[in-house]
């Protein structure tokens, strides 16, 4: 590639908010990376959808960010990359794609209790992607799960102190507690903007596990090894883009990241293309 390193934007992109907790981390660890972040806010939450309409989301995403000149691609969403991950990677081969993968490995590895809490929504569950994290892993290790239903739209809609988002984790992690749980996996890439009220729920002796450290470590390996890393540091521009409502994604990046953005807007043609709203 002739772009010099330090004009190679990657490509984040999630069903809504919740892969502002990713590119938070990406932030840290790598300030000088040019990044296009792109919410499908028009089709949240992924989670309950079938995999083969998430895989045909997550393409015209992919084409869309290509497009921007996005030579590495993250796919900061639980549902789409257990639905789509495999897809996209045979689609568009010469593209590198980082997706998120339920940190089962980890807790498996430093469970006391043997017995783990994964939080996720119903695509994730459901995919291949899952069930091999499980069967490679969890070797005795008792695994309980929930889909925490409501969970994504109460933090779509800021609503993370709200009683109902408390109600809603109660409901999934006291039954896990009772039966032992002394680590929390977190399976959404929403679920760590409510972190604090986990924590809250289960207690300091159980460990709540955030993805998002381990995904930008990834994401550099892989700048580093195609030599797009850039040497500075200075603070690289985010250009945000969203299916929804634009006003929406500004107050969330602003709440959740504590930052005023410009917000561009995108349309949808025939469910497959993006295209840049007028």
């Amino acid at each position: 590639m002739d772009k010099p390193e330090s004009q190679i934007p990657i490509g984040v992109f999630d069903s809504g908010v919740g892969g502002l907790s990713v590119l938070r981390e990406i932030h840290y660890q790598l300030p000088g990376v040019p990044v296009v972040y792109l919410a499908d806010q028009a089709h949240v939450p992924y989670g309950p959808r079938p995999l083969e309409e998430v895989r045909q989301f997550s393409a015209g995403i992919t084409r869309f960010l290509l497009s921007q000149g996005c030579l590495l691609i993250v796919v900061a969403c639980n549902a789409a990359s257990a639905a789509a991950l495999s897809y996209l990677r045979e689609t568009f081969p010469e593209t590198p794609f980082v997706g998120m993968e339920p940190a089962v490995k980890p807790a498996a590895e430093t469970t006391h209790t043997g017995v783990v809490g994964v939080l996720a929504t119903p695509a994730t569950f459901q995919g291949a992607l899952y069930a091999s994290v499980i069967e490679r892993f969890a070797h005795g290790v008792m695994v309980l799960q929930d889909t925490c239903p409501g969970l994504v739209g109460q933090i779509e809609a800021g609503k993370l102190d709200d009683p109902k988002t408390g109600q809603i984790l109660r409901d999934a992690l006291e039954p896990m507690l009772a039966q032992g749980i002394d680590t929390v996996v977190l399976g959404c890439t929403h679920y760590p903007f409510v972190i604090p009220q986990i924590q809250r729920i289960v207690g300091a002796s159980v460990r709540v596990i955030d993805p998002a450290p381990a995904i930008a470590r990834q994401t550099g390996k892989l700048l580093k090894e195609h030599r797009w890393l850039p040497d500075n540091e200075v603070k690289a521009e985010t250009t945000y883009f969203t299916t929804g409502n634009a006003e929406r994604l500004q107050d969330a990046i602003r709440h959740l990241l504590n930052q005023d953005e410009a917000v561009h807007s995108l349309s949808w043609l025939d469910q497959k293309e993006l295209r840049k709203s007028s």
